[in-house]
């Protein structure tokens, strides 16, 4: 069974080039920050509605 490929938006792109550019954290730990962070902003609009 293959897995779904996973398409991430423009935002997410670009959040991820800017902060590997930047050279503060390893490219792992800033796409799980960016990733938790899109996690919990989607849990809050969910629970908005």
């Amino acid at each position: 069974m293959s897995k779904k490929r996973r398409n991430h938006s423009p935002e997410f792109k670009s959040k991820v080039a800017l902060a590997a550019i930047k050279g503060d954290k390893t490219l792992t730990e800033t796409l799980s920050a960016i990733w938790h962070q899109q996690q919990s902003d989607r849990e809050m609009e969910e629970t908005a509605d």
